[in-house]
């Protein structure tokens, strides 16, 4: 859930607020070097919003998980597991020390995320792409994501202003909007092959 932002000095900190549930108001530090950055309060709130109605019991999924805000916030609202997915050792290492604050557990992984696509040995409800601007991630992402999702799971696709999302068979888009330089999408999965209502 992070992307690309403007350099700073590798001793900054940078924080984020958890904006809803059990942990609600609880502020989180990071490093900030330049590499993440969380998601706007006012888009997690809508995204969480949207995601109100599945949230709660959910096996989620983080990939590029960053400051593991979107994550973290999924654990705040009730979901029962969230996979965090990061290439960075720092960061996969911060995202654990957020988890004992917390007093949560949750699975870390450090690792690419297709590797971990081609592998992964179950299934999600809910999963969030945030990954780095403008590397052309989301195609490849989306091209190996239905073997982890479970038929009618949900999906939060996070991509920079301008960029078109194009979605293979078995997604369809529900929801989008924009905000400053994010452009974010709520989209809905199955595994079944639409219904022909055609009459002959």
């Amino acid at each position: 859930m992070a992307h690309k932002a403007k350099a700073s000095r590798p001793d900054q900190r940078g924080s984020f607020r958890i904006i809803g549930g059990r942990w609600r108001g609880r502020r989180l530090d990071f490093v900030d070097d330049g590499s993440v950055r969380p998601s706007p309060d006012r888009v997690r709130e809508t995204l969480f919003n949207w995601a109100m109605p599945v949230v709660r019991g959910a096996r989620c999924l983080d990939l590029f998980a960053g400051s593991g805000a979107l994550g973290l916030e999924a654990l705040s609202r009730g979901a029962d597991q969230v996979v965090f997915v990061d290439s960075q050792r720092s960061v996969t290492a911060n995202i654990k020390r957020h988890l004992q604050t917390l007093g949560a557990s949750a699975e870390v992984v450090c690792g690419d995320a297709l590797a971990y696509l081609r592998g992964v040995p179950q299934t999600f409800d809910l999963v969030f792409i945030d990954p780095p601007y403008r590397q052309d991630w989301v195609p490849r992402i989306l091209e190996y994501l239905p073997a982890c999702m479970a038929d009618g799971a949900q999906l939060y696709v996070e991509m920079e202003t301008g960029s078109a999302l194009q979605l293979p068979e078995g997604f369809e888009l529900l929801k989008h909007k924009s905000a400053g330089q994010v452009s974010y999408h709520w989209v809905a999965y199955s595994s079944q092959p639409p219904s022909d209502n055609h009459k002959e």
